[in-house]
C-alpha cells in the first residue's frame, strides 16, 4: 500500500489520513512550553496531595469553628467539620484525578485499565493485563503519602504525649 505524501503551504507534511505535522522550528519552540506545563502540573499535584492531608482539614476546622456560635463542642460544628471535611476531600480528589489523566494524555502514557485485574472475569483471565508504568505524578503522590505517615507515626510515638492523666500511674 503506498503512501502520499504532499507538502503543504506552511512545509508540513500531510499523510494518507490528512494528519499534519509542525514544522520543526515549532516543534523545538513547543518543547519548553510542554516542559513548563509537565512542571506546572507536577507543582499542582503536589500542592493537592499536601492540601489533601493538612489544607483541607484546617480549613475544614476552621469552617466549622465559624459554624459554631459559641465556645463549647456542639453537634451542629461537628456535622460543619464532617460535612466540609468530606467535600474537600472529593473535590481533591476528583482534581487530582483529572490532572492524572490531562497528564497521561500530555506525555503519551496509556491510561489505565479501567477494570481491576481481580475483578476480571473468570475466563478472561488469560488474556494479558497492560502493564501501565506510574507517571510523575502518581510518584508525587506516593511520596507525600509516605511523607504525611512518617509524620504522623514520628508526631505520635515521640511528640503527643500520653493521653492519660499524670496521677494514673502512682
Amino acid at each position: 500500500m503506498a503512501e502520499s505524501l504532499s507538502q503543504t503551504a506552511a512545509g508540513t507534511r500531510t499523510a494518507r489520513s490528512g494528519e499534519t505535522r509542525a514544522p520543526a522550528g515549532e516543534q523545538l519552540a513547543a518543547v519548553p512550553f510542554l516542559r513548563l506545563k509537565r512542571t506546572l502540573m507536577a507543582a499542582a499535584t503536589a500542592f493537592l496531595s499536601i492540601n489533601l492531608w493538612t489544607g483541607s482539614p484546617l480549613l475544614a476546622l476552621w469552617v466549622g469553628s465559624e459554624a459554631a456560635h459559641q465556645q463549647e463542642l456542639s453537634m451542629m460544628a461537628v456535622f460543619v467539620v464532617v460535612l466540609a471535611l468530606a467535600a474537600l476531600t472529593v473535590a481533591i480528589s476528583v482534581s487530582l484525578l483529572w490532572l492524572e489523566g490531562r497528564y497521561r494524555l500530555l506525555v503519551g502514557h496509556p491510561l489505565r485499565e479501567g477494570r481491576l485485574t481481580w475483578l476480571r472475569a473468570f475466563n478472561a483471565q488469560a488474556e494479558p493485563v497492560r502493564h501501565v508504568p506510574m507517571s510523575l505524578l502518581e510518584h508525587i503522590v506516593t511520596v507525600v503519602v509516605y511523607i504525611a505517615v512518617i509524620a504522623l507515626v514520628v508526631w505520635f510515638l515521640f511528640f503527643a504525649g500520653s493521653p492519660l492523666p499524670s496521677s494514673y500511674g502512682a
